[in-house]
């Protein structure tokens, strides 16, 4: 190993994220430096000393990878977005390209399918009805089962649904936006998307995405998902006049923040059954007040923001990426890398 091993991050990380790096990384071993968002001069003297570029969202260009010669052992990708590196750049260069699964956005995407998937099949009105024996209500009584003889949908749920085939809307496409839209195609779910800068038409291709309005999603949207951070720009995206534009048999999902919603108009909508239900992680007001609107409603499954699993998820992505790093750094593979026949199955 060249000591020290040189490691430029070129995303422009919060000092808190920051935080997670150094730690781990020796200073007799390692050299690390922040390059601030905007400093592309800066970046390519810099890069031109680097044994591995980090990134995120910041685009590694043929510039970057040229100026950072033949020394430059890997691009290390924060997460599985595709349009972060040239990757002809870097194929020609031969620098191998390491995309590595952020484990906090798989966590809230994984969460996501799982708020949809119980709002569609009424897994908590199953629940309460199944243990409350209230098939008694309905004049049934149990009976002894078997291949042929069963009580299907005993409770006679007239409005479950799946989700194969349906239209899913994705609200930002950031990390976890890219991870639910990989879990999506399982479904066999269209998938459409908007954000503030939509990403280059050759990997809306490749990933099977399509970027259309606010005002187009959330009219075309069976299950309308909300993925853009909380910004003046997108506080109360979601208000009466998008609810009253969904579908009625739409779904709501929010595993983003409760700012995005306009919590008194969705409620008023979902007690008018205006749309078909909501699932939610996020609230303005956390933990959710007593005597919340959405509360006592039978279409909104809410969650007590829990969507990124355990926690941790950004230190997670920090120990990632130093192991890979370090595994680089003694002579072995990175873990996770790109292979030029993904770029046509990326997902």
């Amino acid at each position: 190993m060249r000591t020290p091993f040189h490691i430029v991050v070129v995303e422009p990380l919060p000092e808190w994220v920051r935080s997670f790096y150094t730690p781990e990384l020796l200073p007799d071993n390692f050299s690390l430096h922040w390059l601030d968002e905007g400093a592309v001069t800066e970046g390519l003297e810099t890069i031109g000393g680097a044994d591995v570029i980090v990134t995120g969202k910041q685009r590694i260009t043929a510039a970057m990878i040229n100026a950072a010669g033949p020394i430059l052992k890997l691009i290390q990708v924060q997460g599985r977005a595709p349009w972060a590196v040239d990757l002809d750049a870097a194929i020609a260069a031969k620098v191998p390209v390491s995309f590595m699964p952020h484990r906090g956005a798989i966590a809230v995407a994984e969460h996501t399918l799982a708020l949809a998937l119980g709002v569609y099949r009424k897994l908590i009105p199953g629940h309460l009805q199944t243990v409350s024996a209230a098939y008694k209500d309905l004049g049934m009584e149990p009976v002894l089962t078997d291949e042929r003889t069963i009580a299907f949908n005993w409770m006679r749920f007239d409005d479950l649904s799946e989700l194969y085939g349906k239209v899913l809307g994705l609200v930002g496409l950031g990390d976890i936006g890219l991870e639910v839209a990989r879990r999506a195609r399982s479904f066999d779910m269209e998938v459409l998307y908007m954000k503030r800068t939509p990403i280059p038409p050759e990997f809306e291709k490749i990933l099977r995405l399509r970027y259309v309005s606010l005002e187009v999603i959330v009219t075309q949207s069976d299950i309308l998902s909300l993925h853009a951070p909380h910004t003046p720009q997108t506080e109360s995206i979601i208000g009466a006049n998008q609810l009253a534009a969904m579908k009625p048999t739409a779904v709501l999902i929010n595993t983003s923040r409760g700012g995005l919603i306009d919590e008194d108009a969705l409620a008023a909508c979902l007690g008018k059954r205006e749309i078909a239900g909501a699932g939610l992680d996020v609230f303005r007001m956390e933990p959710l007040p007593t005597g919340h609107p959405l509360m006592g409603l039978d279409n909104v499954l809410l969650a007590p923001h829990v969507g990124g699993g355990g926690g941790g998820g950004q230190k997670g992505m920090a120990s990632d990426v130093i192991t890979n790093i370090t595994r680089v750094a003694q002579g072995l593979q990175a873990e996770h890398l790109f292979e030029p026949t993904e770029r046509a199955v990326w997902l």
